[in-house]
């Protein structure tokens, strides 16, 4: 079964909390480096996860990135409450 958008920006937001570089992103959420790219860019657009530049580039969740991961949590919560 194919996957939402929505689907796919909680397991980023979920593999970047502690941080994490793009093949890890890509490995654990099952993308290839042509898709994971445009979800980075819009993350990081909204405020969603930092982009920390040095050695390698990491990935992290921010704050907001964290509020939108609990809203994720309510909405699957109450759908597959029942």
């Amino acid at each position: 079964m194919k996957r939402s958008r929505a689907e796919i920006v909680y397991d980023i937001l979920t593999i970047c909390r502690e941080g994490a570089n793009k093949t890890r992103i890509v490995y654990q959420a099952n993308l290839n480096f042509r898709m994971v790219n445009p979800y980075l860019d819009l993350l990081a657009k909204n405020g969603l996860i930092d982009v920390v530049q040095g050695h390698t580039t990491t990935y992290k969740t921010t704050s907001k990135g964290s509020e939108l991961l609990e809203r994720f949590r309510l909405v699957q919560n109450e759908l597959y409450e029942a």
